[in-house]
């Protein structure tokens, strides 16, 4: 684990940990919400850290993000990278993990999980809970929490929270897999909890019943009634982005879009 100060070179070649606030913690458990499919799980980690009042512990920067810089709203820049989030309230101590992206190769996922492992270590972390949307290809009425742990004997525990074992096939892609199994090589135990979803688009109803479930598990009591403005404001925007197309296609002669993807 590296800090940014005085680490110019390593900043170059190295993912590293900027240490934004110190905070101690016994036994926290990370939650773990980077972008995957149909934005499920970042959007119910961004969530769960804004309604805990959650601090900015640290910031993870790597050359493994792709080569881009964020254009803010007052004029400057900032690097792409991922942000760390504490919150302690008498015995609940939780880590959020949320962020821009994800390391965009094999070998680059390796080098930053082992190196974020490395930093939840040093924080006394032993469970973690990724979060993500498990694409069904076709809109879900009844939406499932579907799960795989590291241990099996962690599914009871899991399963009295309304956790569905045994659903869920193929493969957990990213960090939300990466965590859970390099983690368990390294004496972590965890879970994945997926949200059902389309996977062909933002899914706020999805993240919404995903943080249902993991409110639960973690204990802690939270407003949701925000998911649904969020929920509202993206479909206004992009009515008004589909318009705009429309409108253009037709000036051009080419009637309607049959579809966007």
């Amino acid at each position: 684990m590296q800090n940014i100060e005085g680490k110019e070179e390593k900043m170059k070649n190295e993912t590293y940990v900027h240490i934004v606030n110190k905070m101690k913690f016994k036994n926290p458990i990370l939650v773990e919400g980077l972008p995957g499919i149909g934005l499920v799980g970042k959007i119910a980690a961004k969530h769960l850290a804004k309604e805990l009042k959650a601090k900015r512990i640290a910031e993870i920067y790597s050359p493994h993000f792709p080569h881009q810089v964020i254009m803010k709203k007052d004029g400057t820049i900032r690097m792409l990278r991922n942000v760390v989030y504490g919150y302690k309230k008498g015995k609940v101590e939780i880590l959020i993990l949320i962020g821009d992206v994800q390391a965009v190769t094999s070998d680059a996922q390796f080098e930053v999980t082992n190196k974020m492992l490395d930093y939840f270590e040093s924080l006394n972390v032993k469970e973690i809970i990724t979060l993500g949307g498990y694409g069904k290809g076709t809109t879900v009425d009844k939406i499932k929490i579907l799960g795989s742990v590291t241990h099996k004997e962690l599914i009871k525990k899991y399963e009295k929270k309304g956790v569905i074992f045994g659903e869920a096939k193929g493969t957990i892609i990213g960090a939300a897999g990466m965590l859970l199994g390099i983690g368990k090589l390294r004496k972590f135990n965890g879970i994945c909890l997926m949200g059902e979803t389309h996977g062909a688009f933002v899914d706020y109803n999805s993240s919404k019943e995903l943080l249902k479930v993991l409110c639960d598990i973690l204990e802690v009591k939270i407003n949701l009634d925000n998911i649904d403005k969020q929920k509202a404001k993206h479909e206004k925007l992009v009515k008004e982005e589909l318009n705009k197309l429309s409108e253009i296609d037709k000036s051009e002669g080419f009637g309607s879009l049959s579809y966007i993807r």
